[in-house]
């Protein structure tokens, strides 16, 4: 069996699929892509250009799917255990809402605003627009704290009883507002908890532990 991601590692939607690969103890191999000049062959198994991209060559031709989400609920399908999605319909749902949310409204908002600008434009040799990082700070990052907050409560996880796809999406993007130097705003200190206690699993770990010398280099440029 031969799995195979393709993208760059600091991407929260790569790092998200890579997550649940570990979680469910999945041999596979990582095909660094940048997205800003990917290869023709990449743009023919992801049509939308964007990352993560994934082959399973157990599968005959075409063996290919692109889109985390995509990626991340056929793992789940194929290799069932540990499950990472509720078997209940309702806790199902609110998981996967949750996923569209940090696919959405954190990427968007605070992960293209805060890391993109911060890092990327100096992997890119650009200016950082500081007004860009400051809106996100102010307008988004205490409204988005504070919802998670509340949805969070006083429990473990953020559906049901277990650990599941909703806090990985959740967790993910909080990977790159670290690196670009922020943490969870202080109106949410039990999403903090929260955050440092998933970051600190071996999946997330690991990744992060990789990851943070390259930006590191990049931040200091």
């Amino acid at each position: 069996m031969s799995l195979i991601v393709y993208g760059a590692s600091v991407s929260p939607f790569v790092r998200k699929v890579r997550v649940v690969l570990s979680e469910k103890g999945l041999d596979y191999s990582l095909e660094q892509v940048n997205p800003f000049q990917p290869p023709p062959e990449f743009i023919a198994i992801s049509p939308l250009k964007r990352i993560p991209a994934f082959r399973d060559t157990d599968l005959p031709e075409p063996n290919t799917l692109a889109d985390s989400s995509v990626i991340c609920d056929y793992l789940e399908h194929k290799f069932p255990n540990p499950p990472l999605y509720p078997a209940a319909p309702y806790e199902r749902a609110r998981a996967l809402w949750f996923e569209e949310y940090a696919d959405s409204q954190m990427a968007s908002n605070l992960v293209r605003s805060l890391f993109f600008e911060r890092v990327v434009k100096k992997m890119l040799r650009q200016e950082t627009d500081d007004s860009i990082v400051q809106a996100a700070l102010k307008e988004h990052m205490p409204q988005i704290c504070e919802y998670l907050e509340k949805e969070l409560g006083d429990r473990e996880y953020l559906v049901g009883r277990a650990f599941s796809i909703a806090d990985i999406s959740i967790a993910t993007m909080f990977v790159n507002i670290a690196h670009a130097g922020e943490g969870v705003h202080t109106c949410a200190p039990k999403l903090t908890a929260y955050i440092n206690r998933i970051h600190g699993r071996p999946s997330f770990r690991a990744v992060i532990e990789e990851e943070t010398p390259l930006v590191q280099r990049f931040r200091a440029a």
